[in-house]
Parts: C-alpha cells; structure tokens; sequence
C-alpha cells in the first residue's frame, strides 16, 4: 500500500467534486476560539460548502491564528462577516436557504433527518461555551442535533461542524 501525495490526491478528488460547491452555508456565531474558525475554513474546503458566514466576535481574514489553522484555505472559501446573527440568518433566507441550528434542544432532531429536499440549506454553528443563542434559535426553521454515545455532552465546535457538514452532504448527495 503506497500512500499517495499532494497533486495525485487533488486529482482524485476533482474527480469526484460537483461542478458547484454543495448548497450548505454555515453560519459561525460568535465563535470566541480564531484556531477553531481556520479549522473550520479548512473543512469548508475539503467539503467544497458553497461559504461561511462569520457573524459576532467570530474571527475573520486577515488574522493570524485564523490563518495558522487555515493553511490558506480562507483564500479559497467564500465568506462574508455580519455583525448579528440575526442579520445573517434574515439575509439567507432572503436567498432561500432554509436556516438551521446545530444545537441540542427538547426538539432536536438527529441530523441524519435532514432531507434532500432541505437544500439549500445555511447551519449555525454555535459559541463553545454558551451554544447557538436562544434568540437565534428561535428564528431558525429547525435545530438538529449530532447523536453521541458517549459520557460526555458535547464535541468541540470544529469537529462538531465537520461531523455535521459531512452527514449533511451525505443526505444531499443521497436524494432521499
């Protein structure tokens, strides 16, 4: 088993990309760590999202820590800042994303329930210590949740957002 590297991995993987970057946006409100945002910019890439949107105190480009776990990705994905949440979930839903929240919640849904039909579809992705605000989950159109089996409560924020971007393109690219 030889491990491939650098342009022969790319070349594989453009093989499998869409045309376009999957209809998800997520939306990372008021994310206190800039080293979570750039890991999140990264699996952005590797998940060819269609943006992020960075709202609150989430750190945005040009900043170093950001760019430390980035490794240049935040050239390569879109992304636009919003002093509120609020305001950006308004402004997607303007643009007919229907806006979700990755929360746990008394009617929380497993994220596997998304379905096809959902797309486009924007996810916000909550502060690490406080979650997703309770006024912004009451604006969005549904809150889904990550199963987790074990003794502790939650993920960290970046791997919790990569676990839900890939179930996501699961479901789309699934059709059901």
């Amino acid at each position: 088993m030889l491990k491939i590297e650098g342009e022969e991995i790319l070349k594989r993987w453009r093989k499998n990309r869409p045309q376009t970057p999957f209809p998800i946006v997520a939306i990372l409100s008021n994310i206190r760590s800039a080293y979570n945002v750039g890991s999140m910019f990264r699996t952005a890439a590797c998940a060819y999202i269609s943006e992020l949107v960075l709202c609150g105190i989430t750190a945005h480009p040009p900043h170093p820590k950001l760019e430390k776990t980035a490794l240049g990705t935040e050239k390569l994905v879109k992304w636009r800042y919003f002093p509120s949440t609020l305001e950006a979930i308004e402004a997607l839903k303007s643009e007919g994303y229907k806006v979700t929240a990755l929360e746990i919640t008394k009617n929380s849904k497993p994220i596997q329930k998304v379905s096809s039909k959902d797309f486009p579809l924007a996810l916000v992705v909550g502060n690490e210590v406080t979650g997703v605000e309770d006024e912004v989950l009451e604006k969005v159109d549904e809150v889904y949740e990550i199963p987790l089996f074990g003794e502790k409560e939650s993920l960290n924020v970046a791997i919790a957002f990569g676990v839900a971007v890939f179930l996501l393109i699961e479901r789309f690219l699934s059709g059901v």
